[in-house]
């Protein structure tokens, strides 16, 4: 039997628009994987949004269905506020959702920082640790606060360096639409890092779903005429997170991904961010980071060797955790995921 909260709070079912008129006015800076803009980017690539909202907290979570009318829920980066006070008011009405989408599990993934507490709280309301991250749990967040050359003080000398060397080489940056241009120099990173990227379809529906708000920027990076990098940043109230980003195999002496990261920095900035989440490290204590990051090149590792110099602080969330409606389908879906961490290993 698993536990729900004991008293039972009148909760409404949103629409999306009505979700991010709600999320606008209670919860301004709550987490980008909880506006209505990504539950619609969500919605257009095989999953179902549904969004809940009581006196007190609101979420928006995510249906993935399974075959024969069995489905998996997630809950990203929510609910909002960030608070275990929230998710004890939501959770027996995301009990019944989740059971009327006779989902096998949910996984959720709060904004919350790892910890004790935060576990605790999280083995309190019946979850367990998941089995298969979503979203990276560890990332590198920049405080944007103070001036410019207080910023670019706070960073690596030889990042500070590259991102000069890039403008002395006469890299220029711009803001683009040229979503075309961008899925190509995705596509050929993907091959490049050996990772997976998504389509072009994907990105220019991630364009277009934040667009509206002016909450979405493509940076492409050009040296003689020809697009070498680029990058998708995105901002949600006073924070932004750069979630996409790509290079060409050509030109990577004149370090165009630096200046990139740079101009996106002053962006947010310009958007009234004080924080800029660079978006995914490899899931190691910051000491093993530190010893292992000039000698590694597999996983996420490349990307923290360059993630670290721009001078953030390292960040984990308390992770995924899962919320078991159907112990069957849940082991099968766990002997899945062991079985394809051994094909990859």
């Amino acid at each position: 039997m698993i536990p729900s909260a004991t008293v039972d709070i009148i909760i409404r079912m949103l629409s999306l628009n009505d979700w991010e008129t709600h999320i606008a006015s209670c919860y301004p800076d709550s987490h980008l994987l909880q506006t209505a803009a990504w539950g619609r980017l969500k919605s257009a690539f095989g999953w179902q949004a549904e969004c809940l909202q009581s006196e007190k907290a609101g979420t928006l979570l995510l249906f993935r269905p399974l075959p024969f009318g069995f489905s998996v829920g997630y809950l990203p980066r929510g609910p909002v506020p960030s608070t275990d006070g929230a998710l004890v008011d939501l959770l027996a009405s995301i009990d019944r959702v989740c059971r009327s989408r006779r989902a096998a599990f949910l996984s959720i993934e709060p904004d919350w920082a790892d910890g004790g507490p935060a576990r605790e709280a999280m083995r309190r309301q019946g979850f367990r640790p998941g089995v298969h991250t979503i979203q990276p749990p560890r990332t590198v967040v920049v405080d944007l606060r103070g001036s410019e050359d207080d910023l670019l003080e706070k960073m690596k000398p030889k990042t500070r360096y590259n991102i000069r060397l890039a403008a002395r080489h006469e890299v220029t940056v711009s803001s683009s639409e040229d979503i075309a241009a961008f899925a190509r120099l995705m596509d050929t990173t993907g091959l490049r890092d050996s990772f997976a990227v998504h389509s072009e379809a994907y990105y220019r529906a991630a364009f277009a779903a934040f667009t509206p708000h002016q909450t979405v920027e493509l940076l492409l990076a050009s040296y003689r005429g020809e697009y070498i990098s680029g990058l998708m940043a995105f901002v949600h109230g006073n924070r932004a997170w750069y979630l996409y980003g790509a290079s060409s195999n050509l030109h990577r002496e004149v370090m165009a991904p630096y200046l990139l990261q740079w101009e996106a920095m002053r962006w947010a900035r310009d958007r009234g961010c004080v924080e800029y989440d660079l978006w995914g490290i490899p899931d190691a204590e910051e000491n093993e980071l530190e010893a292992q990051f000039a000698k590694r090149e597999d996983g996420l590792w490349g990307v923290y060797r360059f993630k670290r110099g721009f001078g953030g602080r390292v960040w984990r969330s308390v992770g995924t955790w899962d919320r078991v409606y159907n112990p069957a389908l849940y082991m099968v879906y766990r002997l899945w995921i062991a079985r394809r961490q051994r094909d990859i290993a």
